[in-house]
């Protein structure tokens, strides 16, 4: 058999990622082993070291070949059973086999508890085919550090034994087997690679030791035979190449048996620790289980707290080096969510763990980044709204389960503080929703900014600051009183057809324009009235029952129950399972009619996500029954392993693109936040109230109808006009003299800002008693530098 030093075809193919689907997540719950592993199609996909946000394969799967050109690939050419060892933990049995009855694999996937190493037990069973004629070949895809370009690859030893290394990045990979390997070759994708090798002769005819600076591949056939039909990979991972062979040869040396004992005992340690909210089996599955170990298995090892929003990268197998975070990053409001699946499980101090690494990775300003790795470094620039928000609304749910004590609780007093104040200062418009798309006002994002408002004003008061807390609940009052000047309309023609007023939209942007000064000396910047917004089309989303969930308004509110109206007529789809619904009107995030990826356009499929929303809403209007209902469709919305897909296909089935109706997209899977909402639904209905609904906003303006004093006036919420009985609050960044008039400058007044306490300063101005039709005018004089404003500013106080 030729042997070569280095492989021909540099660099390889375009490096791809690979399937989204997964069907497995795992790892090993110990700081001794910062690895993780994702199943997919019967085999190994990307496996993360030694942070859960680095990925470092592609994939690891099996090629059988024989005579006569007999070809069959493991994730290809076989049906694919996947199970877990035990209910809760993420340890796998895998039973492949072949399409065309020739032959089976199976196999046993972990991580050994001791060391960063992915371990798989294999077996070997020729059914109509006799053993000694198939030769089974293991292809590994590197892709080091979350790239699949500029990685080299090579044949070594180590301790005597044949290695198979890969590096790039500086990390390194070993892959072992305890039987010999018959050849090895390490090569280019698409040009020298093994499988090239296997498709054109049924086995590695020319073996090249070494495939520098590429899309590399790595392949090893298996020493089978009649008297060994079982062997044991070690992949391993290290910062060195010696390091990741010792690991790899550590594992073998202490064997598989000895490794699934400790990691099944550590998964069922945890477990065993959570409330029992299980409720029974379903094709073998206990959905509880799986949430709470897809959660735990997409924590940190080096960063407590941290956990990522799912080890997957939606369409995968489209994408490349181009895409490097996939879904393998934080994203502050999916942290929070996962926290509340946490504590509703019982585990109490994970969730606080949660809340400290968001303490540590907060920005200066008080908000979060969009999303970021897990060292804090940002990763997409976008600001949002509610991302600061959810933070606040965590510790306070932790304080009031009796998870954060007087310590605790000024451990974190600063960071409630900052962002409450970045809340004030920029709120209530969102620059981005909470699907990262568009900006304006969000019924999402104004409750949960309300929400987070009072909160903090509750943790601000048991710190002692009262007159910050005022001022916070203040500013929720005014917020709170036009939600539905701000987010409820509709088209008049829509809503005439469903027999409704108006519906809370998506997300509304405030409109403005520029107006001639009359009063004539210095000109007034003309702003935006209170009620002249325009929205980005009449666009329907079930966020608006983010006002029901976080306690805003009533279930039986007549704006909310005429916009579940809305919503069901547009984004509700039946599937087989049970009713699922869409993002929004219009959603272009999905795949395309044909069935192809999401490139930048698509058609938005339906969320399981969102029947879990939807059925913690009807559990807050009463209707246990229908939650549980709610809750078996979200189940059944799952794979075959339990996991559950972010969308799932809502059309005839394409069976080339392996979609089906009512069965998970090409989209992530799994998604923490959907089995979190999964957790906190089961938890929900235990208690038989929302778990996770704040009882600041029922309780003000819900069952005391809070009514607010004053509207806010903001160099960035310019507002023209307000209703008489009110007074004016002007909330300003920095210190200012406020010189203002009610007639027209023919006399004036002068008041001095005071400092909120969180980075604003203010002054009410004492308009209540001024009748309709009056403008009131003013502007400013800013002390630290010694300047004038520019501008006069008016506000018309209406009837």
């Amino acid at each position: 058999m030729p042997r070569f030093d280095a492989a021909p075809g540099a660099p390889g193919g375009a490096a791809r990622w690979t399937s989204s689907a997964k069907n497995g997540v795992g790892t090993a719950l110990s700081e001794a082993s910062p690895v993780w592993f994702t199943l997919s199609h019967g085999i190994l996909n990307e496996i993360y070291y030694p942070r859960v946000d680095s990925a470092c394969t592609r994939d690891l799967g099996f090629v059988v070949t024989g005579p006569d050109g007999y070809f069959s690939e493991e994730k290809r050419d076989c049906t694919s059973l996947t199970r877990p060892l035990s209910a809760g933990v993420p340890a796998f049995s895998i039973v492949n086999t072949a399409r065309d009855g020739a032959y089976r694999v199976e196999k046993q996937v972990i991580t050994d508890p001791a060391r960063a190493c992915v371990l798989q037990q294999v077996s070997l069973t020729a059914l109509t085919r006799d053993l000694a004629e198939l030769r089974v070949t293991v292809l590994l895809a590197p892709h080091l550090v979350n790239a699949g370009d500029l990685n080299s690859a090579w044949i070594g030893e180590y301790r005597g034994r044949t290695v198979l290394f890969a590096t790039g990045r500086s990390r390194y990979l070993a892959l072992v087997c305890d039987l010999p390997w018959r050849a090895a070759s390490a090569g280019f994708v698409g040009t020298a690679d093994g499988w090239q090798q296997l498709r054109a002769h049924g086995r590695i005819v020319d073996q090249y030791f070494r495939a520098d600076d590429g899309n590399v591949a790595l392949a090893g056939e298996i020493d089978f035979s009649a008297t060994c039909q079982k062997a044991t990979l070690a992949l391993g991972f290290g910062q060195t190449e010696n390091e990741a062979a010792a690991a790899a040869m550590a594992s073998l040396d202490d064997g598989f048996e000895r490794a699934r004992t400790s990691y099944i005992a550590n998964w069922n340690h945890w477990q065993s620790g959570l409330k029992p909210l299980d409720r029974g089996l379903r094709d073998g599955i206990d959905a509880y289980r799986v949430s709470t170990a897809v959660l735990a298995a997409h924590r940190a090892v080096d960063r407590p707290g941290a956990v990522v929003a799912s080890l997957s990268i939606p369409w995968g197998f489209s994408k490349g080096d181009d895409d490097l975070g996939g879904y393998h990053l934080v994203w502050p409001r999916d942290l929070v969510e996962t926290a509340g699946g946490f504590l509703a499980a019982g585990d109490a101090g994970e969730a606080l763990a949660i809340l400290d690494y968001l303490r540590e990775v907060q920005a200066p300003s008080g908000r979060w980044p969009q999303n970021l790795w897990l060292d804090g470094k940002p990763y997409w620039p976008g600001v949002q709204m509610d991302e600061s928000a959810f933070p606040i609304l965590l510790a306070d749910m932790l304080r009031r389960h009796g998870h954060l004590d007087a310590e605790a609780q000024a451990r974190f007093a600063a960071m409630i503080r900052r962002a409450a104040g970045y809340i004030l200062q920029n709120g209530p418009a969102t620059e981005e929703d909470r699907w990262e798309e568009d900006a304006g006002y969000s019924p999402f994002t104004l409750a949960v900014e309300i929400a987070a408002l009072l909160a903090a004003a509750d943790l601000l008061e048991i710190e002692g600051d009262g007159a910050a807390a005022r001022h916070l609940r203040e500013t929720a009052d005014c917020w709170n009183e036009q939600i539905e000047s701000w987010t409820f309309f509709g088209d008049k023609a829509f809503c005439d057809a469903l027999g409704i007023t108006g519906h809370y939209v998506r997300i509304a942007a405030p409109g403005a324009s520029d107006a001639a000064n009359p009063l004539g000396t210095t000109p007034i910047r003309n702003q935006t009235p209170e009620r002249a917004l325009l929205p980005t089309g009449t666009v329907i989303s079930p966020d608006a029952l983010a006002l029901v969930r976080f306690g805003l308004r009533a279930p039986d509110d007549p704006h909310i129950l005429a916009t579940i109206k809305a919503i069901d007529h547009s984004l509700k789809v039946d599937l087989p399972q049970g009713p699922v619904w869409y993002r929004y009107t219009g959603d272009g995030y999905g795949e395309h009619a044909d069935g192809r990826p999401f490139d930048g356009t698509g058609q938005g499929r339906a969320w399981p996500l969102l029947t879990g929303e939807r059925a913690h809403y009807e559990l807050a209007a009463g209707r246990a029954e229908v939650a549980q209902a709610l809750l078996s469709t979200l189940e059944q919305s799952a794979g075959a392993g339990g996991l559950l897909p972010e969308q799932v296909w809502d059309s005839a089935d394409i069976p080339e693109a392996e979609l089906f109706l009512g069965r998970p997209s090409g989209s992530a899977m799994p998604l923490v936040w959907a089995h979190s909402e999964h957790i906190k639904l089961l938890r929900s209905l235990a208690d038989g109230a929302v778990f996770d609904t704040p009882p600041q906003g029922v309780e003000r303006y819900i069952r005391t109808k809070t009514a607010s004093s004053l509207r806010i006036w903001r160099f960035n919420n310019l507002i023209a006009s307000m209703p008489v009985g009110k007074a004016l609050r002007l909330e300003l960044a920095a210190p200012a003299r406020v010189h203002w008039s009610r007639d027209g400058w023919a006399t004036a007044a002068d008041i001095e800002t005071m400092a909120s306490g969180l980075g604003t300063y203010f002054a009410d101005l004492p308009v209540q008693d001024v009748a309709a039709g009056t403008t009131v005018v003013f502007t400013f004089f800013w002390p630290e530098s010694g300047q004038w404003e520019n501008w006069n500013f008016a506000v018309d106080l209406t009837g």
